[in-house]
């Protein structure tokens, strides 16, 4: 039980770290002040109240502490949310908001549904993943197209994810941007 729950929490941790760190951020070479305004984004990031498993966000933070924020969302409210929060923390010099609102539609939503009972199911091996606030893996329709996006634990998470994904019906295209955590820079 333990050792699942240590598992759980290692998994959530590194997905809190993604979510806010694109792959080109360096941690190295940062600041003091620059390391303060990372870490103080992500966690602005990660408990917006809307922020949830049909959502995507990330940022950079510039060399001049303007921060650039990316990803799609399907609220607006989430989009300025976002925004608000990460312009009132101390040393931002400012934002440059470049979070596309995904376009309404029910047949997105309706395929939304169907991936995330495809993926996230009880009848599929991804289950446990259900549990956490933030799922690990981020399923982003647009206009008929899927695209999987996070950290899975290993190789067999990210391909049973696609695979299932691939099999909801009246899906176009289904991308796999699935990365693992082992490929992870730390």
């Amino acid at each position: 039980m333990l050792k699942r729950c240590l598992i759980k929490l290692t998994i959530m941790l590194v997905m809190v770290w993604v979510i806010s760190a694109p792959e080109h951020q360096t941690f190295a070479a940062t600041t003091p002040q620059t390391a303060r305004i990372i870490r103080e984004v992500r966690h602005e990031l990660v408990t917006l109240p809307y922020y949830g498993v049909f959502d995507w966000l990330e940022y950079v933070v510039q060399p001049d502490n303007k921060v650039v924020l990316r990803g799609q969302v399907v609220r607006p409210t989430t989009k300025s949310d976002a925004e608000n929060r990460v312009k009132d923390i101390e040393g931002v010099s400012g934002v440059v908001n470049q979070i596309e609102v995904l376009p309404l539609s029910p047949n997105d939503d309706r395929l939304r549904r169907a991936l995330y009972r495809s993926i996230y199911g009880t009848n599929s091996p991804l289950f446990r993943h259900a549990t956490q606030a933030v799922p690990p893996i981020h399923l982003i329709v647009r206009n008929g197209r899927a695209t999987l996006k996070g950290v899975v634990a290993n190789k067999g998470d990210a391909n049973l994810a696609y695979i299932r994904a691939r099999g909801v019906p009246g899906l176009f295209e289904v991308k796999n941007e699935l990365k693992i955590e082992s490929e992870m820079p730390t």
